[in-house]
Parts: structure tokens; C-alpha cells; sequence
């Protein structure tokens, strides 16, 4: 049953068996509050079981330009769309979110980015990348990565 991030009142719930369940539950709130804010849309995810066809098209991009596969288990995921911009995202139990921003339009942007939740290793996975820090209210320190999507998908 899909349900609605708070950003007011962070919850932990779906995403109690990680390690790092209240950073992760941050940084989803995180999330939740800049789509909020930039486009008006209320973040809502689903449990990992009942969103096999987002967590299966993020896994096929990852696999497909990068010859990347994650193993932590998925929690949640959700895919949306905000103007002309296709958005899916995987909260994985070890602390890791990740998230596919997808234009529709050909020559948009489109890309794949990481965000560790605080107090998480970097997944050895994804030990080639370098990452960025930011802070955040909800979610501590963030650290983030990314990469541009080359082909169609």
C-alpha cells in the first residue's frame, strides 16, 4: 500500500530492518520535502515487494551503463513524473537511496544518482565513485554521487 512521506514528522516506518533506519527515513524525508517544494507533488513510496517494475528499471540502468548491481535488499521504491521528467527511486536497507531522473524529451537530461545515508560505508558497489557532501536538516550529512544515462531506456 503506497503512503505519503511526511517531511514534518519523520518516520522510520517500511524502512525499520536497515541498520540506519532513522538517517534513511531523513534523507526519504529530505527527498519528499524538495518535490514538495520545487514542483507542488506529494512523495509517496511503496514497499519493495509491490513496486517490482520500478525497482526492476532502475536495476536494468545500473546494469546497463554502469555493469552495477546492488546488493543490498530494496525497501521502498516509487517512480513519478514532474513536468516532462520521468523520477524513480530505490531506498535499499543498507542506508542507500537511489534515484533515476529520466527526461522525456530526446536531449534532456538524464541521469542516476546516489545519496548514502549518514553513517553508512560507501557499498563496495559503488567504491569507483567519488562523493560529495551536503547537509540537511532531516537526513545529517548526505553524501551524494551521480552519473549521466548514455542510452535509451
Amino acid at each position: 500500500m503506497p503512503h505519503a512521506v511526511d517531511f514534518t514528522t519523520v518516520s522510520t516506518a517500511g524502512l525499520e530492518s536497515s541498520p540506519v533506519a532513522d538517517a534513511l527515513a531523513g534523507l526519504r524525508a529530505n527527498e519528499a520535502r524538495y518535490f514538495k517544494n520545487k514542483y507542488d507533488h506529494v512523495f509517496t513510496v511503496e514497499p519493495a515487494a509491490d513496486a517490482a517494475e520500478t525497482i526492476g528499471w532502475v536495476s536494468g540502468i545500473l546494469k546497463d551503463e554502469r555493469d552495477l548491481v546492488i546488493e543490498s535488499r530494496p525497501l521502498e521504491a516509487t517512480e513519478f513524473q514532474v513536468e516532462n521528467i520521468r523520477m524513480a527511486y530505490v531506498f535499499y536497507e543498507n542506508g542507500l537511496s537511489i534515484n533515476v531522473m529520466y527526461t522525456l524529451d530526446d536531449g534532456g537530461k538524464r541521469a542516476v544518482g546516489f545519496k548514502l545515508s549518514d553513517g553508512m560505508d560507501v557499498p563496495a558497489e559503488l567504491g569507483a565513485f567519488k562523493f560529495a557532501r551536503q547537509k540537511s536538516k532531516l537526513a545529517g550529512t548526505i553524501r551524494g554521487s551521480y552519473f549521466v544515462i548514455k542510452n535509451e531506456h
